[in-house]
């Protein structure tokens, strides 16, 4: 491998960047298809996003066990290491999938009850988390298809399958729920047809450019390496995803439905535009200090994040700028309840103080989970994450601030998750032993 250049960085920061915001923005139109349904739909999908994040961090079993370690082996230069990876995570990522999304199909209704929903709102919920169930295992193994390209630094064509996917799902949306009259439901089955799409393309690919044989299907030591690599980043995305079901249940849902699809535009629509920017660089971060550990050259790992940390700080500055000074004139334009409005408003005027934290905390992340130090990510997010449920409830009612005391507390604890992994980056473990 050559030596690191910032050119490098943005060519696979850009597409990688693209790519996560393509898929965000199947919450974003989600959020806006189903606004003609009423409050009590969009109050069923912001709840539904952490739900989603849940099934995601599932999923993310395979896919991020396999990002790091296939990255070493392109880096060392090992094709059949490689497609034995491609095998096994392939198949791990349909058998979970399948046991997942028949949990969710299962237990929608009790799920739906813990993040507190009730009436109509929970109805609609219930029926998307069912749909969902039925047609959502492209899901399952798109996170995972996706980390294939990525560690071989090829985020161009995740970038390519995302935008088709993005499009074919914008399209999807209107005549499923108004034009076949499926309603929410709809929105779920759009969801799953689109992923397929980009799947069935992404799978064609892998398979003729790697040719891994049959007997790279079969599943072996190499899915456990994956799914013991994977494990903390996994339990650290269900925790995330958790906690926010705690804060809907202890803190948000005693404030009204208000609140519910006030969070759920800040976090989809807004958060949902500038966290996949962070997110991109932190991927091509990621895929570079796996390739450079792989190939033996820490000292251009370490350069690598050297050079990325001042994009990350300008880019969370002009976030900040854009949820404190933009939030009226972007929440408008999905909601026109006026108490959704104030309330969306206030989340991102709020949040818009921990956004460099947000790019920061992103950028370690892609250090320590390049190198496979999933544990480090792991020990400084879940315990902080926790924080978050009794800060909340505190600063929202003993302390009379109401909601916007619980978007202080989800401020003050990205400032000490960002300063922890940071920690561990400089200590250095990860360069040291690859964590692997």
């Amino acid at each position: 491998m050559t030596p690191v250049t910032t050119r490098a960085i943005i060519q696979l920061a850009v597409p990688a960047a693209a790519s996560v915001l393509l898929n965000n923005l199947y919450r974003v139109i989600d959020q806006y298809a189903v606004q003609w349904l009423g409050p009590d739909a969009q109050a069923a999908v912001g709840a539904c996003t952490f739900v989603l994040i849940a099934l995601y961090a599932v999923f993310a079993w395979v896919s991020a066990g396999t990002g790091p370690l296939m990255a070493r082996a392109v880096g060392s230069g090992d094709p059949e290491r490689a497609r034995k990876l491609v095998g096994n995570a392939v198949v791990g990522s349909v058998f979970i999938g399948i046991v997942a999304l028949l949990l969710l199909g299962l237990l929608a209704a009790p799920i739906t009850a813990l993040v507190g929903l009730d009436g109509d709102a929970a109805t609609a919920m219930i029926t998307y988390l069912r749909w969902l169930a039925v047609c959502g295992l492209p899901l399952a193994i798109a996170p995972t298809v996706d980390s294939i390209f990525v560690a071989r630094g090829n985020t161009q064509m995740v970038m390519v399958l995302q935008g088709g996917a993005t499009v074919l799902n914008a399209c999807l949306n209107p005549l499923l729920i108004y034009g076949l009259e499926l309603g929410i439901g709809g929105a779920a089955l759009a969801t799953g047809l689109s992923h397929g799409m980009a799947v069935v393309m992404g799978l064609v690919f892998v398979m003729r450019r790697l040719e891994p044989a049959r007997s790279d299907f079969r599943l072996d030591r190499t899915l456990g390496a994956i799914l013991r690599m994977g494990g903390p980043m996994a339990s650290n995305t269900l925790l995330y995803a958790g906690v926010y079901w705690a804060l809907m249940s202890v803190a948000i849902q005693p404030l009204g439905s208000e609140v519910y699809a006030a969070l759920g535009i800040g976090f989809s629509v807004l958060e949902g535009f500038t966290w996949p920017v962070f997110w991109g660089f932190s991927l091509a971060v990621s895929s570079l200090v796996g390739r450079y550990l792989g190939a033996g050259m820490r000292d251009e790992a370490r350069r690598t994040y050297a050079k990325t940390a001042w994009f990350m700080v300008g880019m969370g500055l002009v976030a900040a700028a854009l949820f404190r000074f933009g939030a009226e004139s972007l929440t408008a334009r999905f909601s026109d309840d006026p108490t959704v409005l104030r309330h969306a408003v206030l989340y991102a005027q709020i949040l818009a103080y921990s956004q460099v934290f947000v790019a920061l905390e992103a950028l370690a992340e892609g250090v320590l989970g390049g190198a496979g130090d999933t544990p480090s990510i792991f020990w400084w997010s879940a315990p902080v994450n926790l924080l978050r449920v009794p800060l909340a409830w505190v600063a929202a009612f003993p302390l009379g601030y109401g909601a916007m005391g619980i978007w202080w507390a989800i401020n003050l604890t990205t400032v000490i998750k960002c300063a922890g992994k940071w920690v561990a980056v400089y200590r250095g473990r990860w360069a040291r032993t690859g964590a692997l």
